[in-house]
């Protein structure tokens, strides 16, 4: 089973905006309210992929109640919690005629020590040998640094791989306990290692002590480049594809379920990376937080390159 957990959930309002500007007023031609949160979009892909997952994190207020109403139509099992406060509500300014995707996030709601450690009781009491948990995004305010790397390591005990995707010092705790994956972006990376990455060597050297520290898998995302693949022995560069963009939100969750599908489904490491490079730009191709069909992504899995480096 794979559990994915978002602990700073949102309702993600999609809005286009033509020709946006700054102090002027603005109008917008369309609109969409999606549930969102990092691991809500990892477990809409998976569904989509055909596969199964259930949703878990901490809800409140009337827009948590309005983002769980929307859930009830996601074929995916969920297990939130209501705590005080409201779920945040986040922006996405889409602006085609300029070719650009501004999120303007809330920070949400404040959680206690007792919610947290309610929600991770619940969860490891479910938790078998071999399943899967995603841990994805930011945390609520309240919510310790050190959340991820305690987090991972109780999922661990349990016998669960722990797919981490988080930015910062959330990342950097995490990583403490050594997950099962990780998937920065180029930046993210640069970030952690305290100095400007760019070149696929240098991104794949810093991959590489990663993979040292315990971490069995690291995915790199380099944007419109494409990504690079390590494990132990192998590393593989996957050529991005160009599609037509209809948003950005959501395509690294997207990669994200893709690499969570194919682990749960024991797909071969060149079956996993042809689906997360397909699966990212099948919902670059979309509107909002949605996810994309499978019949999208199995129409691009033809036209992914990759080659494989030296490890």
């Amino acid at each position: 089973m794979i559990y994915t957990v978002t602990l700073n959930p949102a309702l993600d309002k999609t809005v286009e905006i033509p020709g946006m500007a700054l102090d002027t007023v603005n109008r917008i031609t369309e609109m969409r309210t999606d549930p969102g949160g990092k691991g809500i979009n990892v477990s809409k892909v998976i569904a989509k992929l055909g596969g199964e997952s259930c949703a878990a994190g901490i809800l409140g207020g009337g827009s948590g109640k309005m983002l769980e109403k929307l859930l009830e139509g996601e074929p995916f099992a969920t297990r939130f919690r209501f705590v005080e406060g409201q779920t945040r509500t986040n922006l996405k300014i889409i602006d085609r005629e300029r070719h650009t995707n501004t999120d303007i996030n809330e920070p949400g709601l404040t959680v206690t020590d007792a919610d947290l450690d309610t929600l991770l009781r619940e969860l490891l009491a479910e938790l078998r040998p071999g399943d899967i948990v995603v841990l994805a995004g930011s945390l609520p305010k309240g919510a310790p640094q050190d959340t991820y790397r305690t987090w991972t390591s109780a999922c661990k005990k349990a016998g669960a791989r722990v797919f981490l995707d988080a930015d910062g010092a959330l990342l950097a705790e995490g990583l403490k306990a050594a997950p099962y994956l990780i998937k920065p972006n180029d930046d993210e990376l640069s970030r952690l290692a305290g100095k400007k990455l760019e070149t696929l060597e240098e991104l794949t050297a810093e991959g590489r002590r990663l993979l040292e520290r315990g971490i069995e898998r690291v995915v790199i995302s380099l944007g419109g480049r494409g990504a690079l693949y390590l494990r132990k022995g192998s590393t593989i560069y996957a050529e991005g594809l160009k599609v037509p963009v209809g948003s950005t939100v959501g395509a690294g969750d997207s990669v994200v379920a893709a690499l969570a599908y194919a682990e749960a489904q024991g797909l071969s490491e060149e079956e996993a990376v042809r689906l997360s490079t397909a699966a990212g730009a099948a919902n670059v191709m979309c509107s909002g937080t949605q996810a994309a069909e499978r019949e999208a992504v199995e129409a691009l899995l033809p036209k992914v390159r990759f080659s494989r480096l030296r490890p």
